[in-house]
């Protein structure tokens, strides 16, 4: 009977550990290997193919008011926003959480961060200066971009898919979103994440570190 009773226990044990350790296994590889998925869509190449959708190349001024071009940061990691200097609402919030992010990989050169203003008119280089040392911004590996809006406008709905509204970038044009993009080293968009969530931001975290694993 004592014999029964353990081989119940032990079938019984097995039974509830087995699936459990599955789980964890499983859990563990997708978490370590599986690739985050490639988002936007499909573009059309010159010659009529179907290519992944990629960021199409910008050139601004950044807050040191030097010439900031896609290609100076080839082959890295980039976490893009949108933001502007007199934004009292989400704006405060959202790059604090980016101050958060970036002191997190503040030493690895793989990873840069990149902040459009949508208030170009304003923000000018002097002002994104004043701004970055009024928010202790590190900008070693974070630049602060202003331009033309029609320019910057059209990059953050054709390129970015931040907003669905249409838009010219004219007088009257706005866009405000709260969310970070995380771009692969071959300016594929790769995630989007609520700059003002906490657990939203350990998300991206995580994905950065995932991302330079794939990479």
């Amino acid at each position: 009977m004592k014999f029964l009773r353990r081989s119940i226990w032990l079938l019984t044990g097995i039974i509830i550990t087995v699936p459990l350790i599955v789980f964890g296994v499983v859990h563990w590889y997708q978490d370590k290997f599986e690739k985050l998925p490639v988002l936007g869509g499909y573009d059309v190449s010159e010659k009529g193919i179907p290519i992944q959708h990629t960021i199409s190349p910008f050139e601004f001024e950044n807050q040191d008011g030097k010439i900031f071009s896609s290609d100076n940061e080839k082959n890295k990691i980039i976490i893009a926003n949108f933001f502007f200097t007199s934004c009292a609402g989400i704006c405060p919030n959202m790059m604090n959480h980016v101050k958060q992010v970036q002191g997190f990989f503040l030493q690895d050169p793989n990873i840069h961060f990149i902040s459009f203003t949508v208030d170009p008119k304003r923000d000018n280089a002097p002002r994104l200066k004043w701004y970055a040392d009024q928010y202790n911004i590190k900008t070693d590996n974070w630049d602060l971009l202003t331009g033309k809006k029609n320019e910057i406008y059209k990059l953050a709905r054709k390129s970015f898919y931040l907003s669905a509204n249409e838009g010219d970038g004219g007088e009257n044009d706005f866009i405000h979103s709260e969310q970070l993009v995380l771009l692969d080293k071959n300016k594929h968009i790769r995630g989007y994440y609520n700059g003002t969530d906490d657990n939203s931001m350990e998300q991206l975290k995580h994905d950065i570190k995932k991302l330079e694993h794939e990479n």
